[in-house]
């Protein structure tokens, strides 16, 4: 048998206040209580632990031996039992979030620092990445989890749907096509379309015939080249703000109205913190209010 915690803590409250009595005060036990704890120590370890007189407890030779060594112990679980319940209370952690470029610099600032202002000792580690990637950080344990419009199935990573955006195309102020009622798939095919290289396209293309003039690994490289004059872009409305630095109008496509959902992307072996369990939360709450989310949330299993 090994000591138990409440033995090794009958040791350590004698050794500090050299009583029976004061340290069962310290300890809120009675002294038989403590005592008894003593004796079963005692006879765990076959050895004398503290030498009983009229006036005060000593400890043993092995005693004095063992004190430093449960006190150690006693504070190091502690310090980490109060470190959990700092963690479980939001008064500290660290979560690692994926996303691609262009969330990265729009929509996920706004939330982190909305997150932030209800909980500010928690630290989110944004990690910017090309789309196609997202999943494998997550996967690799890099992040806690990860953002990214919907993928195929990969073994061990779960999804939930954060939110379902329509596409819509941005231009240059003053372009032809500001001044029609609506903007519809066929008339982008009047117009150079600077498109995003992989899924993002390659789904596209199976709803809607598109002739890309030219393919990008970055969103802010399409919208850069819209502003250059040098053609028209489709994208998901939380580019906004970044259109609007480079002075785009941003108008929903329609005939059809096609949207892209986004997910969370865990790892489905691993457990989120509760810091990260918490921003997940609050992203799904803050996205519903988004005034172009198509959807509430749910969760698929992949």
């Amino acid at each position: 048998m090994n000591p138990t915690l409440r033995q090794m803590r009958a040791l350590v409250a004698i050794a500090r206040t050299g009583s029976f009595t004061l340290a069962a005060e310290q300890l809120h036990v009675t002294q038989s209580a403590l005592s008894g704890q003593i004796k079963e120590l005692e006879q765990v370890l076959g050895v004398k632990v503290v030498e009983r007189n009229t006036r005060r407890a000593q400890l043993s030779e092995v005693g004095r031996d063992l004190y430093p060594l449960f006190d150690k112990m006693l504070q190091d679980l502690d310090g980490a039992m109060a470190d959990i319940a700092s963690r479980k209370a939001l008064k500290k952690g660290l979560v690692r979030v994926a996303a691609p470029q262009m969330m990265a610099c729009t929509l996920l600032p706004e939330a982190i620092a909305a997150y932030r202002a209800t909980h500010p000792e928690v630290q989110v580690k944004l990690v910017d990445c090309p789309v196609e990637n997202v999943s494998g950080r997550v996967f690799s344990g890099e992040v806690d989890f990860g953002i990214g419009p919907e993928r195929d199935p990969a073994a061990e990573i779960a999804a939930q749907l954060l939110f379902d955006m329509p596409f819509v195309l941005v231009f240059p102020a003053g372009h032809p096509l500001q001044g029609q009622d609506k903007v519809t798939w066929a008339d982008v095919e009047r117009y150079p379309l600077i498109a995003l290289q992989g899924q993002f396209t390659e789904r596209l293309l199976r709803d809607v015939p598109l002739h890309p003039f030219n393919e990008v690994t970055f969103m802010t490289t399409a919208l850069a080249m819209v502003n250059a004059g040098l053609g028209v872009a489709a994208c998901i409305p939380y580019a906004a703000p970044m259109a609007r630095l480079y002075g785009l109008q941003m108008r929903l496509l329609q005939e059809p109205e096609l949207t892209r959902r986004f997910f969370v992307y865990t790892k489905s072996t691993r457990s989120l913190s509760p810091a990260a369990e918490s921003f997940v939360a609050f992203l799904l709450q803050f996205m519903v209010g988004h005034e172009w989310n198509r959807a509430g949330t749910g969760m698929l299993n992949k």
